[in-house]
């Protein structure tokens, strides 16, 4: 048994590399891709959140991130999720036109000239079947 565990444990090393610390940008983007694949088709396969963890380390150590994590932790709260949903989705500001309004009124949110509104933050929950409060501001 301890034979085969190190076999099978050394083949998913070799099949993600990411799992065993690769800082190359094509194993970061199987990894996303192979975790999408598993919440679609698996949801509580174990693998998620061993690439979950090693995603996370990687996007908040690698160079390409630096400069969009030190942007996203200037916004609120809400922004920031915001932005990371508009990048993950790959959404332009028009893109909201159901949840928020005009892309006029998108971008005084996003640049911090306007805030997001109950109804704002609602629609973008159940739009991106989130919990409400991560758009809510946070308390100090």
């Amino acid at each position: 048994m301890i034979t085969d565990a190190i076999k099978a444990a050394d083949a998913l090393l070799r099949a993600v590399p990411l799992l065993q610390g690769s800082r190359a940008q094509q194993d970061y983007r199987e990894a996303l891709e192979l975790v999408e694949y598993l919440l679609e088709n698996d949801e509580h396969h174990p693998l998620i959140d061993m690439l979950a963890k090693k995603i996370a380390e990687y996007e908040d150590n690698s160079a390409e991130f630096t400069a969009f994590n030190q942007r996203i932790a200037q916004l609120p709260q809400g922004v920031a999720a915001l932005r990371v949903l508009m990048e993950q989705h790959q959404l332009s500001q028009s893109d909201f036109e159901h949840e928020i309004g005009k892309k006029s009124l998108v971008n005084q949110i996003l640049n911090g000239k306007r805030s997001l509104t109950i109804p704002h933050i609602m629609a973008l929950a159940k739009r991106f079947n989130l919990p409400p409060a991560l758009f809510l501001p946070e308390a100090d």
